[in-house]
């Protein structure tokens, strides 16, 4: 511990953000620049506080105390050897997690907590800027060869596992670019695609090979994958988005938030998107239906089109604006979060169904019927809404986006052809902590196993689940788990 009355002496303190009547003019990220002398100061607030439970709120098991620390005394080499045991890409999570960690910071219990993204993010920065981030092929080879299909968090950190084990891996990605959600689903704004392009030139030169624009299934077939392979890895993610069927749905001008995001971020890389129908918010009244992180990029993007009106609703009740006794410290607290899209401009009303798409003459939405609702709570426990009587009202929009979250993995493709099973929700079954579908050489990892949740997870599975692919192939595994890591920590402490 670098400094132990850092967290009396330093306020929690965040890089500034670029106005937002000017950040909506571009795609840019819109973080300032921030001093290193204050990072290293965020760092020293980090506390001796004896159980480190901002391990138990991060899904990677990162070594945050002793990272931490070597921020303090300036020694960046060490902090992202450190960082790098457990997150394969501190540089993506430092930029769009929502650091649970953060959450289960102990000095979070009656102080802001430590800016432990920020930190993250800071030594990514500084470790490519100093060179310790650099291509460290294997020194030796397996000949064996793995299939990982495809390319978001969890198919990138398995294959950057797997190749450092010596593993031949090749990566297929059925789209233009490498990246899958943080590519396509991600806006500009929150993590421009330079920052995946820079880590996938390192991964590159270490070995892995990348081959876009192959559906699997389609492009290369279930034999063929097994004729080519000694294991293959499905890391697809949940890529069905859960639709809301009422009156109107047929309407001209209703899309999944998904297919408007992914435009734009092709729009901004100068990628087409075919013979697709363009997707813009100019001059319309648009409503996201969600109020999750993928609505709020909605709302972002939309003010980047110049839409007339932005409007975001959510079914739930509105979250309150702190911790109550339902969230105690150190679980993720549902309260109310306002982000960077909503600070540029965005009306949010809470507790609202939506009933009806309603139409013109030609067949495009003209507005929306909805209707406030109260939350009640049934004998047995179960909560459920009603209707509040005379609530029910219709508002003006040309543009509504459906982010009500993903219900399951494709179910099409090499999946029924190498008969792996799937679960009762549609994802693909294999057993947590092995990975291994029904097929013995066949394993999954991220969202497609999981359901649809967040990008450190993905990560953390993808990681996970090449330990199990190294075992099968190998008889044994040194990658190393979450535990092993914290337990070289210390030991070298």
């Amino acid at each position: 511990m670098g400094k132990p009355t850092g967290f009396k002496e330093f306020n929690r303190e965040l890089p500034k953000t670029r106005n937002p009547k000017e950040r909506i003019n571009d795609y840019k990220e819109f973080y300032l620049e921030f001093e290193e002398e204050k990072t290293q100061q965020q760092a020293a607030r980090c506390m001796d506080c004896g159980i480190p439970f901002c391990h138990h709120g991060c899904p990677l098991g990162n070594i945050i105390p002793e990272f931490n620390d070597a921020v303090y005394e300036g020694n960046w080499e060490l902090a992202i050897q450190i960082l790098s045991s457990t997150n394969n890409f501190p540089e993506f999570t430092g930029r769009i997690c929502p650091a649970p960690c953060e959450a289960s910071c102990v000095l979070g219990i009656n102080k802001p907590p430590v800016t432990i993204e920020h930190i993250e993010k800071s030594i990514a920065e500084k470790a490519f800027e100093l060179g310790y981030i650099k291509p460290q092929p294997p020194k030796t080879r397996t000949g064996k060869k793995v299939a990982v299909i495809g390319s978001g968090p969890a198919g990138l950190a398995a294959a950057a596992q797997l190749n450092k084990a010596g593993h031949w891996v090749t990566v297929f990605e059925k789209d233009q670019r490498i990246g899958g959600l943080l590519r396509y689903g991600i806006p500009d704004f929150k993590m421009e695609k330079w920052v995946i392009d820079r880590r996938l030139e390192v991964m590159e030169a270490e070995g892995i090979q990348f081959k876009t624009n192959v559906h699997v299934g389609t492009d290369i077939t279930a034999e063929e994958l097994q004729q080519g392979f000694d294991a293959i890895l499905f890391c697809t993610g949940a890529g069905i988005p859960r639709d809301l069927p009422i009156p109107g749905r047929n309407l001209k001008g209703i899309h999944f938030a998904m297919e408007f995001l992914t435009q734009q971020n092709k729009r901004v890389s100068g990628d087409s998107f075919g013979e697709t129908h363009e997707i813009v918010a100019t001059d319309k009244n648009v409503l996201v239906i969600g109020g999750g992180d993928t609505g709020s990029d909605c709302v972002g993007t939309s003010n980047r089109h110049r839409a007339a009106s932005v409007t975001q609703i959510e079914v739930m009740p509105k979250p309150p604006k702190s911790r109550s006794e339902d969230y105690p410290w150190p679980n993720w607290p549902m309260i109310l979060r306002t982000s960077s899209s909503h600070e540029e401009g965005c009306s949010r009303d809470w507790a609202i169904l939506t009933k009806e798409f309603v139409g013109d003459e030609e067949g495009n939405l003209k507005a929306i019927k909805l209707a406030r609702i109260e939350w009640k709570v049934n004998d047995q426990g179960k909560p459920y809404f009603e209707e509040v009587p005379g609530s029910e009202h219709e508002i003006p929009c040309e543009l509504a986006l459906l982010a009500i979250g993903f219900v399951h993995t494709d179910p099409k493709g090499a999946l029924p052809e190498l008969g792996v099973k799937l679960d009762g929700r549609g994802n693909i079954e294999a057993t947590e902590g092995r990975y291994q579908t029904n097929i013995p050489n066949v394993f999954a990892a991220g969202d497609a196993r999981r359901g649809q949740s967040l990008v450190v997870w993905a990560i953390s599975e993808g990681r996970e689940a090449a330990r199990a692919v190294d075992q099968y192939l190998m008889g044994y595994s040194e990658l190393e788990t979450k535990d092993d890591s914290l337990l070289n920590v210390a030991k070298a402490g």
